[in-house]
């Protein structure tokens, strides 16, 4: 039954985590008290089943024994969000890149302000790596779910955590 809202909730070490979809396709991952916090809405379908591969694929992820993901995603974005999107999960689990690394990758060395500006609209936390994304100088910069969560994040992928 697609067309419905399904979600997921998974408890990850970093808190829990909202998983939605339509049934088919994986269309936002949260965290339930990240920046935009997010609740289920009364209207959405709780669906486990539906969501077993990104929950087993995330599980796998956060105890440090998958490295790159296999899910169906269905993004909704424009153009260059999409781009963007799509350069993010180019970058190698446990590397870091700048935002104008991304621009010059997408053809505009200047574009690194309307990166971020996508990279913030990311509505596939983890999954789609935005947390790989650093300041020019390497400093850590904004993260949706938390700069906590960032630096537990890029720890993990080091080898640190």
């Amino acid at each position: 039954m697609t067309g419905v809202e399904r979600y997921s909730l998974l408890a990850t070490p970093l808190g829990e985590m909202l998983l939605r979809g339509d049934g088919t396709a994986l269309t936002r991952v949260d965290f339930v008290d990240g920046r935009d916090a997010v609740s289920p809405a009364a209207h959405w379908v709780r669906d486990d089943a539906a969501f077993a591969d990104a929950r087993g694929q995330l599980t796998a992820y956060f105890a440090g024994e998958l490295t790159s993901f296999e899910l169906t995603l269905k993004l909704d974005g424009t153009p260059f969000q999409s781009h963007v999107w799509q350069a993010l999960q180019a970058i190698p689990y446990g590397q870091r890149t700048t935002y104008g690394a991304i621009a010059a990758i997408l053809g505009n060395p200047r574009a690194g302000r309307a990166v971020g500006l996508a990279n913030g609209r990311n509505p596939i936390s983890i999954i789609i790596p935005c947390h790989r994304l650093v300041g020019a100088d390497g400093s850590l910069v904004k993260y949706g779910g938390g700069m906590h969560r960032k630096r537990w994040l890029l720890a993990m992928e080091a080898g640190k955590q």
